[in-house]
């Protein structure tokens, strides 16, 4: 079954918008591959709003803009797969898409049924234009229907922006991924209000249904279509840590042909993607520092009986993280301690018995894979 664990993959939008073509999803498919970015895990090449003419065929079946994809979806699908890759697109549950293009209300079937002839393995399923009387939950039941029903595996990522407090019965409705947060913009503001709108969530994400925070902007230096003055190297890694925490799909969206070395290597880090995709599929549950309440600790169990922590400092002082043990449960008598791997530097730091202190600079974090084990 597909969906175990959160995608990755890489998606269009936040560089290119609409403006999206076929050699562009080909050059990003084979910069996948070279990069290093399939080994890592990322699958998906999905395409995002802006492929179709503005008009259905006489069968009102979609069709693919020819002056943006000559050779047609299927063509392109089977290159992406011949790469080793997944293929992704776009719709909307409305009558039109965000961008203006042909929705699919009232066209779920032949939506559906087209798209896994063009060999699709996932869909990309927003919000905008939906009729005002119709339900949101029934919108995208129908899609998660018609792709059950399509005669192809197809992942069904649902795009409602959190809104309708959609955590509450998208896992239900059918979807293996919904966005439980607005859009995400290049900036630290940005990924902090995100992250706290976010914070609550944890119980409604699980294998094969999570809680989406958005696409990454890591690498994106204030370029492409979400620009908002960018972020610096620290708090990509801060983006990245976070988003590997809570679970969410790992959709990236710079340019992956022009990476710089940092970001591949943020993109990359073999450690902290095992954290993201662990088995147990747990999102991480949070708690206050003591010090600081702009320092919020990320705690997710993982198989084996580790744990990953995550201290973040989303406040623009420096500040400092002090996590108390007993506040994972583990009681101050029982004889253990927390052996601790910084899951950046690699470092070991030994182990540590009833609780752990470190500075952190404004925006950064520090991450540790977390062992228990029996002290004298």
């Amino acid at each position: 079954m597909m969906g175990h664990t959160p995608p990755m993959g890489w998606n269009s939008w936040n560089t290119f918008g609409v403006n999206i073509n076929e050699q562009i999803v080909k050059e990003v498919a084979d910069a996948m591959v070279a990069a290093g970015l399939a080994d890592a895990g990322y699958q998906y090449v999905v395409i995002d709003d802006g492929w179709s003419l503005r008009e259905r065929d006489e069968n009102k079946r979609l069709v693919p803009d020819p002056e943006k994809f000559p050779s047609g979806m299927k063509a392109l699908s089977d290159y992406v797969h011949s790469r080793g890759l997944k293929f992704g697109i776009y719709s909307c549950a409305g009558v039109k898409t965000c961008a203006g293009y042909p929705g699919s209300f009232e066209h779920e079937f032949i939506d559906a049924e087209t798209f896994a002839e063009w060999g699709v393995d996932f869909l990309k399923y927003d919000y905008c234009y939906k009729p005002r009387d119709m339900d949101g939950r029934l919108l995208y039941r129908r899609m998660a229907m018609a792709l059950k029903n399509c005669g192809r595996e197809i992942l069904f990522s649902a795009c409602n922006w959190g809104i309708d407090d959609s955590h509450l019965w998208m896992r239900s409705a059918g979807a293996h991924m919904w966005r439980s947060t607005y859009d995400i913009l290049d900036s630290w503001e940005s990924i902090k209000k995100l992250a706290m709108q976010q914070l609550g969530k944890e119980c409604y994400s699980g294998p094969y249904s999570y809680n989406d925070v958005d696409m990454l902007v890591v690498g994106m230096y204030n370029k492409g279509n979400v620009a908002l003055g960018g972020c610096t190297d620290e708090e990509y890694k801060t983006h990245f840590s976070l988003w590997c925490m809570m679970n969410s799909p790992l959709m990236i969206g710079c340019d992956v042909r022009k990476m710089k070395k940092v970001t591949r290597s943020i993109l990359t880090n073999k450690e902290l993607i095992a954290v993201n995709q662990d088995l147990e599929g747990r999102q991480a549950y949070t708690i206050t520092g003591w010090h600081s309440k702009e320092v919020i600790h990320y705690i997710k169990p993982l198989v084996g009986g580790d744990y990953a922590i995550c201290s973040v400092n989303f406040g623009d002082a420096r500040g400092w993280s002090h996590l108390e043990f007993w506040d994972l449960g583990l009681p101050t008598a029982a004889g253990y301690g927390f052996e601790l791997h910084d899951l950046w530097t690699g470092e070991n730091l030994g182990v540590k018995t009833e609780s752990y202190m470190t500075a952190l600079e404004p925006h950064c974090c520090k991450v540790f894979r977390a062992k228990l084990k029996k002290v004298n």
